[in-house]
């Protein structure tokens, strides 16, 4: 992959990524997926999961309707894709790590009510909108009412390193938008900012992150455009596989066939 070889030099000083928090719930029986909706951990296991709707770790603060189980659905096509961009990115000692994929259109509409709940001023905004008032976000563009993630064609997503050892993060969030080079405790590739900071330093081309940050966003840009990926400009981690006029679906996210459902 000849647009991501001088990218191993970088890779090597990077840490790993790490594993957000989870929380235990009560899922119902695996269900069979319509086609042509597959796991993606059925597709390609090599590729990071920490899907954060499912977690408490997100801009609401609380796990998000649908999402029953921590687990990445996409479009076969769009999985099988995603496939070869890991493969791509592994000759580079790089690998994916997914943060949220298909999303339950009653998950969209739980983002609209949370943007119209009484404001406050907590760490959740601090961190994840400091420079936007909540139920501004709608208007600016930053939260929809419709989601191409609906559709499963859609996936946002990072870079890690498999070169270097993990580096264990701190409970300690700053705002996303704030200047330290590593914002979150994610030992992810810094970006420049977490996912989903609301807040146009997440621009894909901002130029209020650092040079080696922007080349991070164009690996990650590059390799997904390669295989048939388009980049969301506002957000460097947003990413739908070719144009579809797919159905929106709206069932909820539960484990796979055989999973333990602690996890």
């Amino acid at each position: 992959m000849a647009h991501l070889a001088w990218a191993a030099a970088l890779t090597a000083a990077l840490p790993l990524a790490g594993t957000a928090q989870t929380s235990t719930i009560a899922p119902r029986a695996a269900t069979k997926l319509p086609a042509p909706l597959v796991y993606l951990r059925d597709v390609d296991a090599t590729i990071a999961q920490d899907i954060k709707y499912a977690t408490t770790d997100n801009f609401t603060g609380a796990r998000v309707d649908g999402y029953e189980a921590g687990e990445c659905i996409l479009t076969r096509q769009a999985a099988e894709a995603l496939k070869d961009v890991q493969a791509d990115l592994r000759r580079e000692k790089l690998s994916l790590k997914v943060f949220d994929c298909y999303r339950p259109k009653r998950a969209v509409r739980a983002f609209l009510r949370w943007t119209r709940r009484p404001m406050d001023e907590g760490a959740l905004t601090k961190r994840f909108h400091p420079r936007i008032a909540r139920d501004s976000l709608v208007s600016l563009g930053y939260i929809a009412a419709v989601s191409g993630h609906s559709r499963a064609d859609t996936v946002d997503l990072t870079l890690v390193s498999i070169a270097s050892p993990p580096v264990v993060g701190t409970s300690t969030y700053t705002g996303c938008a704030a200047a330290p080079d590593r914002p979150e405790p994610d030992t992810s590739i810094d970006m420049g900012t977490g996912f989903d900071c609301l807040d146009a330093k997440s621009y894909t081309g901002s130029r209020a992150v650092t040079p080696e940050q922007r080349n991070w966003r164009n690996i990650l840009r590059r390799a997904m455009q390669a295989r048939g990926f388009r980049n969301y400009p506002r957000e460097w981690w947003h990413f739908s596989y070719r144009a579809t006029t797919g159905a929106a679906y709206d069932f909820p996210i539960a484990h796979r066939a055989g999973q333990a459902l602690d996890r």
